[in-house]
């Protein structure tokens, strides 16, 4: 039996559409962590991916029978500027990996050496960038968050250049796929009307077969993308995630996270949040997720208008309509997820005020994002066993008294029980989340120690992210205040 089941169908793509690209061999490939649960999800035999053949794969060492590496390209809007050619630069998609459920996937090495794309840079990820995707991105799978995968990873025995030497590692990283709105934008901005329909017909195929017997099927693909992007920014925005990167190169169009360079989780609640070091000018700050991720949409609406209708002037009509959906999509997600972490079962027009109170009082007194909600749930209901209550941790201040009592009468015109929605708040407010100085902890102890155990730790800890336990207290616990991280760095 084969060790991966390839079945590459984005190869099969006209040659325009990638540049065919091997992994560049590294000097001394080792182990870092293999994530079992996910390879044998994928048909993949996790003592295999764990052995020297399997840990040479990741690190691009070896092909394994069936992958046909590639380097894709793609365009992209980048802080608002368009840039024609971006492309992988240092990431090869191996292969297309269909599971024993028939779901498909792509498998593909991120840090594996510079391509046709790299721009000059050496197509290396230092060891840092490596853990922390590792780490935040299976964090937001369990967390409900469609998101890219962390299958494996490995160290190279080579230091990579940045501000200083660093460890170089490999992620191969799982996707439903890597196509992008910028990848649509590179045919739209060469007038590749064939190539556009090409990959409208491709993507179709592969993520939303329902739009085949439509009408329209360009449309319906649109409709559906701007569909499945609204629900996926309100749960960021409903889980204090930040991106910190969210270009149209680094949205997918299966809908899935991609891209945790600079991302950071929210501590104390700001609406204008930014981690970023690029983020000069607060683009991608917290409260403008939202209204980037609508722009975003909109470049992929105009990128697609040669294949919406033959007539221009219908075609822009179709594209306005379906992105002026956007607005009361996102609004529609967001407002169900916060009844959830508020435990109601809907947020009528009489529960506005009571929501918009909440968020200026946590800005204004700078709550925990993630321990104000959690201990919300605390208090709808005695615990079963007291010590699973985060009180130790975090307590409201007096000046919340008054609301607290507003929603504790709100909640008197609930049906289901106090237990029901304690419950039902607990999946909705994590009290584990990737906390910022807790994933650079690790990045330190892994880069300056060589020493894996505390990312290890803080892997297994995320994998429960809504059962809290007293004893790991440490990972609940908000930064003091010279562990506070202000800033977060992209890997290139």
């Amino acid at each position: 039996m084969e060790p991966i089941a390839f079945d590459n169908s984005y190869a099969r793509l006209p040659e325009r559409f990638y540049a065919r690209q091997a992994p560049e061999p590294v000097s001394a490939p080792g182990p870092i962590r293999v994530n079992r649960p996910l390879a044998a999800a994928l048909g993949i035999d996790g003592d295999w991916l764990d052995s020297p053949a399997g840990t040479a794969m990741v690190a691009g060492n070896t092909l394994p029978p069936g992958a046909e590496p590639i380097a894709t390209v793609y365009a992209g809007h980048q802080f608002g500027g368009f840039n024609p050619q971006l492309g992988d630069g240092r990431a090869v998609l191996l292969g297309e990996v269909v599971s024993p459920d028939g779901l498909r996937y792509d498998l593909q090495l991120k840090g594996s050496g510079p391509t046709a794309w790299s721009r000059g840079g050496d197509g290396r990820s230092p060891l840092g960038p490596v853990l922390r995707e590792y780490i935040v991105s299976e964090a937001m799978h369990r967390l409900g968050v469609p998101t890219t995968r962390s299958l494996a990873a490995a160290s190279t025995g080579d230091t990579v250049a940045r501000e200083r030497f660093l460890p170089g590692a490999v992620l191969a990283r799982v996707a439903s796929s890597h196509i992008r709105i910028g990848t649509f934008q590179y045919y739209a901005a060469r007038k590749d009307t064939d190539a556009l329909q090409v990959l409208a017909d491709h993507v179709i195929a592969r993520h939303y077969p329902e739009a085949r017997d439509t009408e329209n099927p360009v449309l319906a693909l649109l409709q559906a993308v701007i569909a499945r992007q609204a629900a996926l920014v309100a749960q960021w925005q409903l889980l204090g995630f930040i991106h910190g990167v969210v270009n149209t190169d680094n949205m997918l169009i299966c809908g899935e996270t991609i891209d945790y360079g600079p991302c950071a989780f929210m501590d104390a609640f700001n609406p204008q949040q930014v981690y970023s070091s690029i983020d000069h000018g607060g683009r991608y700050a917290y409260r403008n997720q939202p209204g980037i991720a609508h722009w975003n949409l909109s470049c992929l609406a105009q990128a697609l208008l040669p294949v919406l209708d033959d007539n221009p002037e219908q075609a822009v009509a179709l594209a306005q309509k379906a992105v002026d959906a956007f607005p009361d999509l996102f609004l529609a997600a967001n407002t169900a997820g916060m009844a959830r972490k508020l435990g109601l079962q809907a947020i009528g027009e009489q529960d506005t005020a009571l929501v918009e109170e909440l968020w200026h009082l946590m800005a204004e007194h700078e709550l925990d994002f993630t321990l104000a909600f959690r201990r919300l749930a605390d208090l709808v209901a005695p615990r079963e066993h007291a010590e699973q209550a985060v009180s130790a941790l975090f307590e409201f201040p007096d000046a919340l008294q008054p609301w607290l009592a507003r929603w504790h009468t709100r909640l008197e015109q609930e049906p289901s029980s106090p237990a029901e929605r304690q419950r039902s708040m607990d999946l909705a407010n994590p009290v584990f989340i990737p906390r910022n100085h807790l994933v650079e902890a690790a990045i330190a102890a892994a880069t300056d120690r060589g020493d894996l155990t505390v990312f290890h730790q803080l892997v297994d800890v995320l994998e429960a992210p809504h059962a809290y336990r007293p004893e790991l207290a440490l990972y609940a616990t908000p930064p003091r205040p010279e562990q506070v991280v202000p800033q977060t760095f992209c890997g290139t």
